[in-house]
């Protein structure tokens, strides 16, 4: 239970009431003493990796927006389940997943993408889900300016596992200075975080009016590098973690301003999803706003944008890796090649670099994440090997006979000494 209402900023309260009305700013603030929905989204590349068998939640109720996505009864020690390592679902907040329904029925409705950009990609939850729901031929850039964050995308971006998903690191005016041109761009983009104070305490202290002034610029700049980005045609989703409207609806309306070639996409929703739409007087346009307490989430505010009148699928040409390669060595800001190369013909937890894997039980599996050495089956053959769990590989040993060593990528491992007795499974065979 939460119960930090009391402690919400004087100038956030004040303009937050104001902006949703006295009944819906009672009703979230009555969600500080609920318990925060725990909510993953499973990867649909391995659900049925395993042959013939399909991977379902044991314990939890589907999120309506996403095809994948299930609330959790409550909140499990995701660190010690090998199949959260392995990549088969993503801990990822409900309000999130509605970028699901957006792809589900603009993908469909306006073209068939070649080329996608999620340009502030870190941590990796829409990263993923965009990926997931993109068609399997085409290239997804996922960047992060910042590179401590960049390397945490990277690492989800190869667990997660689909060809053709790089990872960068650069800035917004990197890309728009590359000429590189995109069918669909994401812009989540870094905000006041208002949406995410119960959920996370630390956002509460961070917040002032003067941050607000900050992200509502720094959203706008953001935004133009990417609309350049844009091939005719093409849509934009821009989404905050935020409530108010200077980084909200006053940002589309200046979009709507700014670039004459712009129009809001609407998106179908079910009033059981209890969305709320804009907040700001008079502005009509179809705009996405998830509140705590009215939606069984945590904040979110999303807006599509269409770039022209495009009808058809785009007329650009299907990228190859290598362009992959020149943008690399023309920006000098990617996180390296190899990475790259990796993601692009899977990961290294789906590609096992020998035909020869072995299944590790729940004790080992933990060992084997800690980077531990493993003494495996004698009739293992010596070299690489890959160990699994369940059936989904985790990554690769050196097996030379007395003891297999370790070959975990280190930052990824699991840091704490404790290692629980019994497997409190949340995903199951069906």
């Amino acid at each position: 239970m939460h119960t930090m209402r009391t402690q919400l900023p004087a100038a956030f309260t004040e303009t937050t009431r104001q902006l949703m009305g006295e009944e819906r700013f009672e009703r979230y603030l009555q969600s500080f003493e609920e318990d925060v929905p725990v909510s993953i989204r499973l990867n649909p590349m391995k659900r049925s990796e395993v042959s013939g068998k399909r991977l379902e939640v044991r314990d939890g109720e589907p999120v309506p927006w996403c095809r994948d996505g299930y609330y959790l009864r409550q909140r499990p020690n995701f660190t010690f389940d090998p199949l959260f390592h392995a990549g088969c679902y993503y801990v990822q907040e409900a309000a999130s997943m509605f970028l699901d329904e957006v792809l589900r029925q603009t993908l469909t409705s306006y073209f068939i993408t070649h080329t996608s950009l999620d340009l502030c990609a870190a941590p990796g939850g829409k990263t993923t889900l965009l990926r997931s729901a993109l068609p399997e031929d085409c290239v997804l850039y996922s960047n992060e300016p910042i590179r401590n964050r960049a390397n945490i995308l990277l690492e989800n971006v190869e667990k997660w596992g689909y060809k053709n998903h790089f990872v960068t690191n650069a800035y917004p005016r990197d890309y728009r200075k590359s000429k590189l041109r995109f069918d669909v761009i994401l812009c989540d983009v870094p905000c006041s975080g208002e949406g995410m104070f119960r959920k996370d305490e630390a956002t509460i202290s961070e917040w002032s009016p003067q941050n607000v002034e900050k992200c509502w610029q720094l959203q706008r700049d953001i935004v133009s590098d990417a609309w350049q980005c844009l091939n005719d045609g093409g849509i934009l989703i821009y989404s905050t973690c935020t409530f108010n409207t200077k980084e909200n609806e006053e940002n589309i309306r200046w979009m709507l301003s700014e670039f004459d070639d712009a129009k809001v996409v609407p998106i179908d929703t079910k009033p059981e999803w209890n969305i709320t739409g804009s907040l700001l007087e008079g502005f009509t346009e179809p705009v996405y706003r998830f509140i705590p307490g009215i939606t069984r989430s945590e904040g979110l505010f999303l807006c599509v944008l269409r770039k022209g009148n495009v009808e058809c699928g785009m007329k650009n040409e299907k990228w190859s890796p290598s362009a992959m390669k020149d943008f690399e060595l023309g920006m000098n800001s990617s996180l390296g090649s190899s990475s790259s190369q990796r993601s692009e013909n899977h990961s290294t937890l789906n590609i096992p670099h020998s035909s020869f894997k072995v299944e590790l039980a729940y004790q080992q599996a933990i060992a084997y994440l800690r980077g531990e050495a493993l003494v495996l089956p004698a009739d293992t053959p010596r070299g690489e090997v890959t160990v699994a769990f369940m059936g989904h590989s985790l990554g690769q040993v050196k097996n030379i006979g007395s003891r297999a060593n370790n070959l975990y990528p280190k930052p990824w491992r699991i840091k704490t000494t404790h290692i629980p007795t019994d497997y409190e499974a949340i995903l199951r065979h069906t």
